[in-house]
C-alpha cells in the first residue's frame, strides 16, 4: 500500500476508474472536473459493452474480453459502495446475419468455443428462434452471443463517484492540478493538448450522436444491426446509436443524422415503431490514433501520465485498464499492452 498523492484530471469513466483503483491502494487521490462527472462522451445513453469478432486473436482482443469478464463482479462491487446503481447486465446481443454471411459466422461460432473459454457462446440460429426485439434478417439467421453485456453510462458515472465519495475521494471542479503525480484522463481535449506539446498528433475526436426511447424490454439481448446499436436498458428504455462523425461544427448538438438512426432503429426493429423519443445526445469520444486507449507517462513532463482514447470501448476496458494505470503510476509496474503507449 502507498500514500502517494495522486491528482485525477477528469472525471470521465478512465478517471474515476483509476482514482478507485489509486485509492483502493491507499493513495491520497483527488479528482478535478471542470464542467461535471460525464459531462464529456462518458455521460452517453448507448452503454453496449461487446466483444471483438472471435478471431484472429491478439493480445488487444484477448485483454478485452477478459474485462468483459470481469465486468460483473466489478459492476456489482462499486454498486455495493456507494448505493448506486449501474445498470449493468450481461443480457447478449443479437445480430441479424446478411446473405453470405452464415458461413463465415458458423466458423467464428468453432473458435468462439475455444477462445471464449467456455465463459459464454456465440450461436447461429434462425431468426425466428432469436430471443427478444423482433427482427429482421436478410439469411433468415442471426448471431446470438452471451458475451456482450449493458450498462447506463449516466448511472454508472454517478455509481462510480458514489463508490469513491464511500472512499473519502470527493469531484472537485476545476481545470488545473493541485500537485503530486498527475493522470490526464480528459477525453478529447485532452488528447489534443497532448498532441500540441508533442508536435504530433496521437488523438483527435470523433463525433457522435444517439437518442433514447421509451420502450420496456429490460431483460432481453441489444441488437447489433448494420453498425447500430439498439440497447435495452432496465428503466424502460431502448439507446440507439451512435454516429462517427470526424467533421462536425457543434460537439453537443442534434441534426439530421440522428433522425436517420432513429429511421435505420425502426428499420431493422419494426417492434420499436411508434415508441416517443424521450431524449437525444451528442458528444465527443475521444479516439487515439492507433484506435488503442492511450495509457502511459506523458512524454518529457515528468510526473504526469496520460490515461486516454477509449474509442467505443471505454466503458468495456475502463475497469481492468484502471488497475494497469495503478501499477504505473504507484508501483512504478509497466503492464500496459503493445500499442497501448505513446
Amino acid at each position: 500500500m502507498t500514500m502517494a498523492d495522486i491528482c485525477v484530471m477528469g472525471a470521465g469513466v478512465f478517471g474515476l476508474t483509476v482514482a478507485l483503483a489509486c485509492a483502493d491502494r491507499g493513495a491520497r487521490v483527488r479528482v478535478i472536473e471542470k464542467r461535471a462527472p460525464g459531462a464529456g462522451s462518458s455521460g452517453g445513453i448507448v452503454g453496449a459493452l461487446a466483444p471483438h469478432v472471435p478471431e484472429n486473436w491478439n493480445p488487444k482482443k484477448a485483454m478485452q474480453f477478459d474485462a468483459l469478464r470481469m465486468a460483473e463482479s466489478y459492476w456489482a462491487d462499486v454498486a455495493a459502495r456507494g448505493g448506486g446503481d449501474p445498470g449493468y447486465a450481461r443480457t447478449g446481443r443479437v445480430q441479424p446475419l446478411a446473405e453470405g454471411a452464415v458461413d463465415l459466422a458458423r466458423l467464428r461460432e468453432v473458435s468462439a468455443r475455444a477462445l471464449w473459454q467456455g465463459f459464454a457462446e456465440w450461436r447461429v440460429l434462425p431468426v425466428a428462434q432469436a430471443p427478444g426485439l423482433v427482427l429482421d434478417a436478410p439469411s433468415g439467421f442471426v448471431v446470438l452471443d452471451t458475451l456482450t453485456a449493458r450498462l447506463h453510462p449516466r448511472r454508472a458515472v454517478a455509481a462510480l463517484v458514489a463508490a469513491l465519495a464511500a472512499q473519502g475521494v470527493t469531484v472537485e471542479q476545476g481545470d488545473q492540478p493541485t500537485g503530486g503525480t498527475v493522470i490526464w484522463a480528459t477525453g478529447y481535449e485532452g488528447l489534443a493538448a497532448v498532441s500540441h506539446d508533442l508536435g504530433r498528433t496521437i488523438g483527435s475526436g470523433v463525433k457522435g450522436q444517439s437518442l433514447l426511447l421509451a420502450h420496456a424490454a429490460p431483460d432481453v439481448p441489444q441488437v447489433f444491426a448494420d453498425g447500430l446499436h439498439i440497447v435495452p436498458h432496465a428503466d424502460g428504455t431502448v439507446a440507439i446509436g451512435s454516429t462517427s462523425e470526424r467533421d462536425f461544427d457543434a460537439p453537443d448538438t442534434t441534426d439530421a443524422q440522428c433522425d436517420a438512426l432513429h429511421a435505420r432503429a425502426l428499420a431493422a426493429c419494426p417492434q420499436l415503431a411508434g415508441a416517443p423519443v424521450m431524449a437525444r445526445w451528442a458528444g465527443v469520444r475521444p479516439r487515439a490514433k492507433s484506435r488503442a486507449p492511450l495509457m502511459g507517462a506523458w512524454p518529457d513532463r515528468a510526473g504526469h501520465f496520460v490515461f486516454n482514447g477509449g474509442f467505443k470501448i471505454g466503458f468495456a476496458m475502463a475497469p481492468a485498464l484502471a488497475q494497469i494505470m495503478a501499477d504505473l503510476v504507484l508501483e512504478s509496474r509497466n503492464r500496459v499492452p503493445e500499442g497501448f503507449g505513446f
